[in-house]
């Protein structure tokens, strides 16, 4: 990422970049771990970028952040306990407090930093989700992979990770050994699922498919799915795997039978929620043939003697 001027320049991949007018800076410096970046841009208002690349922006976080969340906590039918590796900004832990049942949300993103400053200047993506004090609500900065070992278990796991980025601190999460622990960790009816990188035909190939394929080797159920998100400049990919054939059921219902179990869940879905419906939830996890195929054929396996990493929004070891 480079500020040329007034704009940010983010490069997707060799060939491939976006710029975004910005209007004002509020943050941009390091933590322990990353470079970050809080700015408002014309396009997209409000977001943050982490390590050059564009993690979440006020004018359409709600296609990712509903889409990460409520097919999970759907595919539960009673989640009181959810797990959030990452998740900065607060809007995951968001959606997961609009589930009536959910008891307690622990968050853990290991960078402090960011999560003060997204408490600070990114307060409509966390609508006071980040307030400590809430009882239905566990703050922890540490690392998520030593947590997970040491806690649990969950009935639901998320998580809301930045991608994996070459000598960040992400990268060891998205492995074979990593999820063999989560599975580990979630209740007999639990749902795992986690962002996978970007899902367009022609870059699939680089964190989405071979988390896919990762976690075949793991779950007994897998499910690809995503949107387009505009700020990202791609489709998104999501992942969710369930332990059984109950959670198949319920990923797999009908557009009725999914808005039925959402207002059982969650008061007020009319206003609470912008994005995600049972129609909606029909349009996430239907592919495109290239996909499909892509996702059928895709054989590679994660682990952290071989491990995935970006670079400047390029994969490296993807191939």
């Amino acid at each position: 990422m480079a500020t040329d001027g007034k704009y940010i320049h983010e490069t997707l991949e060799d060939g491939h970049h976006h710029y975004y007018k910005i209007g004002s800076s509020f943050f941009s410096g390091k933590s322990k771990f990353q470079s970050i970046e809080v700015v408002e841009t014309e396009p997209f208002g409000k977001a943050l970028l982490l390590d050059g690349l564009m993690q979440s922006a006020e004018k359409d976080e709600a296609c990712y952040h509903e889409s990460l969340v409520h097919p999970a906590l759907t595919a539960h039918p009673n989640p009181k306990k959810v797990f959030i590796g990452g998740g900065g900004e607060g809007a995951t832990l968001r959606e997961v407090l609009k589930h009536k049942s959910v008891e307690v949300c622990t968050m853990c993103d290991i960078d402090e930093d960011v999560v003060k400053l997204c408490e600070t200047h990114l307060k409509d993506h966390h609508d006071g989700a980040l307030d400590s004090s809430n009882p239905r609500v566990k703050l922890v900065y540490e690392d998520a992979k030593k947590y997970v070992e040491e806690n649990g278990p969950w009935d639901v796991i998320i998580l809301d990770l930045a991608d994996p980025v070459e000598f960040g601190p992400c990268y060891v999460l998205y492995s074979k050994e990593f999820y063999e622990t989560c599975k580990a960790k979630l209740t007999d009816d639990g749902v795992f699922v986690t962002q996978s990188g970007p899902m367009s035909v022609h870059s699939y190939h680089h964190v989405f498919a071979p988390v896919h394929s990762t976690l075949r080797s793991v779950f007994h159920k897998v499910f690809a799915y995503g949107t387009h998100v505009p700020s990202f400049g791609h489709e998104w990919g999501f992942n969710v795997a369930v332990k059984n054939e109950a959670g198949v059921k319920r990923l797999t219902a009908s557009v009725e039978d999914i808005d039925a179990a959402i207002e059982s869940k969650v008061e007020d879905v009319d206003t609470k929620m912008r994005f995600y419906d049972g129609e909606a939830h029909q349009r996430l996890f239907h592919h495109t043939k290239i996909i499909r195929k892509a996702l059928a054929a895709e054989q590679r396996v994660i682990q952290m003697d071989n491990p995935l990493t970006f670079n400047a929004g390029k994969a490296l070891n993807s191939q």
